[in-house]
């Protein structure tokens, strides 16, 4: 009680919070955060304050888009994907309700689902999180390996009633048949990358295969012996894992001057970009294993877009191992970076679309946060730190047209304009040429309005001149007050004058908590 009065009164005292809405939506976020440094979520272990979150989700969805579910209410899909997975068929703004209607069937979507769940690592299917112009961007985790496959099969059969003896014949009789039982099962998950329209597949493992005890617990669609993902595009992009991130901890929180190191002996997935991408973004990919961990990520996010922005009509998968740490970093870089151009969630304000982030595509799709806090490992922390490397018009997933001697201000150029822009070769899927680029050019005119003149609680409709970069601040800033005042914030080198050092001290004076013991 006194804990939790503390972070209310912190956070009243920050200057973006007025009073009344502004301090029960800065409340939310805080006890959103609390609950999940302390707890796991798990489908078939729901408490009230859970239903509560997965309640909020579906309002903050409902907001912008008509959504079906796929049901998963004891986890019986997947043991740690939401209950009711939202699948987002079409925007459904009063200006343009039926922009993007969908033609999947849900009931066929379920089967699907059903069906293909065997083929990833911790039954994690490929599942759609956001949709963007009529485009489904999906995570997963990899594929299965021989030994989680088997393993599993081996679990299933057990407890239907066999015996040892019949399990280990019928697992001796599937291992020589390896073949054909991953035709069927990957078959199942192609499939549904089929049927969601996904076309390009994102791997963020630094390996080739996971390996543990001897077995491989899990591949990927890069070394698929069959070559069964042949029609899709896959590309590699190799990205530290999350313990790497306690190295981001043990500096202070600062990212740069960061570098993996690629010479350890599990680290064989090679960077693999098809040159219709890597040649349009002005970005020197043969030096990535030089880059640190900023200018890494800034060039995956920007890959990422310009993947989504360079196809008409084909979708996205991003994944790493398990699904649950790197894929929602990217996940939700890339849902609060379409949200500050106005592209998803137009109507969510700061507030909104952070709990949103925070809640449905780390908290309930499983992110291990009280493992992860207990380790060092915050990878979840350096996601939405991470936003201040981000507010340039260059990450913009829309382009300013360029117009010689134009009277167009910033201000005046609304986001509804800009995505008027289509590609040029709309219905090919070989070109990838397009009006929208993520190498965009700075346009004169007004000036962004600052962090002070916007109000990120605020149920007012946002400005259509709301600048990235003050969105983006609002949503940061919305985020370190309320991780300061739950998990906080530990310097692992403290200073000799006892002085908050780097990112701590920056963040005291920019959230107005200096002289507070919130941060340790």
């Amino acid at each position: 009680e006194a804990a939790a009065a503390g972070r209310r009164a912190m956070l009243a005292a920050s200057p973006s919070a007025a009073s009344g809405l502004s301090l029960r939506r800065s409340e939310e976020i805080v006890d959103l955060i609390d609950l999940f440094s302390k707890t796991q979520y798990r489908a078939k272990e729901v408490t009230p304050r859970v239903e509560a979150i997965e309640k909020r989700c579906l309002e903050l969805f409902a907001r912008d888009y008509k959504y079906s579910i796929i049901q998963n209410s004891s986890g019986e899909v997947c043991g740690h994907y939401p209950r009711q997975i939202v699948f987002l068929e079409y925007e459904s703004t009063d200006g343009d309700r039926d922009r993007y209607e969908s033609t999947v069937q849900i009931s066929k979507l379920q089967d699907l689902v059903n069906r293909s769940k065997l083929a990833r690592c911790r039954g994690r299917f490929v599942c759609p999180v956001i949709l963007y112009n009529g485009k489904h961007i999906c995570r997963s985790a990899t594929l299965a390996g021989w030994g989680e496959l088997y393993g599993r099969t081996g679990y299933n059969y057990i407890f239907s009633g066999n015996t040892w003896r019949r399990v280990l014949i019928s697992l001796i009789l599937a291992r020589n048949g390896d073949s054909q039982l991953f035709d069927k099962v990957r078959g199942h998950d192609i499939k549904l990358l089929r049927y969601l329209s996904v076309r390009y597949i994102c791997d963020l493992m630094v390996e080739n295969k996971k390996v543990k005890f001897g077995l491989n617990v899990t591949s990927s669609e890069k070394v698929d012996k069959a070559q069964r993902y042949a029609d899709f595009t896959l590309l590699s992009v190799p990205y530290p894992g999350c313990e790497f991130f306690k190295d981001y901890k043990d500096r202070d929180y600062t990212a740069e001057g960061l570098v993996f190191n690629w010479n350890q002996d599990h680290v064989d997935a090679p960077l693999t970009i098809p040159p219709c991408f890597s040649q349009n973004l002005n970005i020197d990919w043969t030096q990535y294993q030089s880059w640190d961990l900023v200018e890494q990520t800034q060039n995956y996010l920007k890959l990422l877009l310009h993947i989504i922005n360079s196809d008409d009509d084909s979708g996205l998968l991003v994944h790493c191992i398990s699904g649950w740490d790197r894929t929602p970093l990217f996940v939700s870089l890339l849902r609060l970076s379409l949200w500050a151009d106005g592209a998803v969630h137009a109507s969510l304000e700061p507030a909104e679309i952070l709990y949103l982030t925070i809640a449905y595509d780390w908290f309930l799709f499983g992110h291990l946060l009280p493992d992860r806090l207990s380790k060092g490992e915050e990878i979840f922390f350096f996601c939405f730190n991470f936003l201040k490397h981000i507010v340039s018009e260059k990450f913009s997933a829309v382009r300013k047209q360029r117009r010689k001697n134009s009277q167009f201000r910033d201000g005046e150029f609304t986001v509804e304009d800009l995505c008027q822009l289509r590609s040029r070769d709309r219905g090919s899927v070989t070109s990838l040429s397009s009006d929208f680029s993520l190498i965009t050019e700075e346009m004169g005119g007004a000036s962004a309005p600052t962090v002070d003149t916007l109000d990120p609680f605020s149920s007012q409709p946002q400005p259509s001149n709301w600048s990235r970069q003050v969105r983006l601040e609002a949503v940061r800033e919305l985020f370190l007050a309320a991780y300061s005042s739950t998990v906080g914030l530990k310097s692992s080198t403290p200073s000799p004058s006892g002085a908050i050092s780097g990112l701590l001290e920056q963040f005291a004076r920019g959230v107005g908590l200096r002289g507070t013991n919130a941060i340790v």
